[in-house]
C-alpha cells in the first residue's frame, strides 16, 4: 500500500493517490507543526507542491498494519529532501501518517563531534 502511495505521488496520478488514503485520514508533519485532515487536503498538498521533484524509495518496512518508508526527493530548484514516514493501513487504505521532512544539510554538524563522525 505504502509502496503504491510513492509510485502514485511520482506519477502525478493524484485521483489514484485518493484512492489509497482514508476518507478522514490524518496525516502530521511535526517539523512545520501541521496536520492534514482528509484526503482531498492530502491529495492538493502534494498536487499543489511546485514541480521539479522526483521521489526515490529508499526502504519500506512493514510489521502489521505499521509501515514506515524512508524518501529522498531531488528537487531542481530547493535541493534534495528526505523523509522519514510512519504509516497506519487498516482495510487497504492509509488511515494516518506521521512525516519528519527535511533537507539534506539542514542540521548542520556541530564541530564538538566532529572528531567522531564522518561526512556522508
Amino acid at each position: 500500500m505504502v509502496e503504491a502511495l510513492w509510485d502514485r505521488i511520482q506519477a502525478r496520478d493524484w485521483s489514484a493517490v485518493a484512492g489509497l488514503v482514508a476518507e478522514d485520514v490524518v496525516v502530521e508533519w511535526p517539523i512545520s507543526a501541521e496536520r492534514i485532515v482528509g484526503n482531498k487536503n492530502f491529495v492538493a498538498v502534494n498536487s499543489e507542491y511546485p514541480g521539479g521533484w522526483s521521489i526515490r524509495v529508499l526502504r519500506i518496512v512493514a510489521d502489521g498494519n505499521e509501515v514506515v518508508s524512508e524518501v529522498e526527493v531531488p528537487h531542481d530548484e530547493f535541493g534534495v529532501f528526505r523523509a522519514a514516514s510512519f504509516w497506519t493501513v487498516e482495510q487497504g487504505q492509509i488511515v494516518r501518517g506521521r512525516e519528519y521532512w527535511t533537507s539534506v544539510g539542514a542540521d548542520p554538524r556541530p564541530e564538538w563531534r566532529a572528531a567522531l563522525v564522518e561526512p556522508m
